[in-house]
């Protein structure tokens, strides 16, 4: 039972524990990623305006609601390798639950209301995370995605594919939809590289092509976001 006396180290939980726990979610998903190949890691820590950005980690206003990592560039795109990363988050979390109880257990750690807290917190992670159902704004949980992998749904992964094509009759860089339809020309390729991956990255997932000539290769893909 808790009295009175406890309230601030509830508040506290709110405020430190589970931004910690939070961290470490999102460590597990880009452990996998990177083990994956993935470039330009980014672990975004809460919700709202940004407010801290040092190294990989961007911490924003509510730093201690909600949180997420993307990436670019995975090397192995298939079913295996997108479940240990969507299921990352969830392992870390159990490892440094199992750790904690093994350092109370072996008296590093006193037993008390954070230790209780990290943990119990840590299982709402999991369960939360691991649960398949789709978030009401409309993203799916790790356990939803890694659910469809296993009923073998490669749709839930399946990538549109953008295109930049060099046009030589007008010597002119064309950026095509997922459907090789016009979006837009440019006189240079960067430019057109640019307005691909902003296209690209709001709907992963998703890869980009280039095609000049006969040589056509993939230059960029965005995964799936995991939370």
């Amino acid at each position: 039972m808790f009295g009175i006396s406890d309230i601030p180290k509830f508040i506290l939980a709110f405020f430190l524990v589970l931004p910690v726990i939070s961290i470490l979610h999102e460590a597990g998903h880009v452990f996998f990623a990177w083990v994956m190949g993935a470039k330009k890691i980014r672990v975004v820590v809460g919700s709202g305006k940004p407010i801290l950005d040092f190294g990989i980690v961007e911490i924003r206003q509510f730093y201690f609601w909600y949180g997420f990592c993307n990436f670019e560039n995975i090397k192995r795109k298939e079913k295996l390798a997108n479940i240990l990363i969507f299921s990352g988050g969830a392992f870390f979390n159990l490892l440094s639950i199992i750790a904690v109880i093994l350092l109370v257990e072996n008296e590093v750690l006193e037993e008390g209301m954070l230790t209780y807290q990290f943990t119990y917190f840590s299982m709402y992670y999991v369960f939360f995370a691991m649960l398949p159902m789709i978030y009401p704004d409309g993203n799916f949980s790790d356990g939803k995605i890694i659910l469809e992998l296993l009923k073998n749904n490669k749709e839930i992964i399946k990538e549109r594919t953008y295109r930049i094509k060099f046009k030589a009759e007008s010597e002119e860089w064309e950026v095509l939809d997922h459907q090789k339809e016009l979006i837009q020309t440019f006189e240079n390729e960067e430019d057109a590289r640019e307005k691909a991956r902003s296209i690209a990255q709001d709907n992963r997932p998703s890869r980009i092509i280039r095609i000049q000539g006969d040589d056509e290769k993939e230059i960029q893909n965005y995964p799936r976001i995991p939370l």
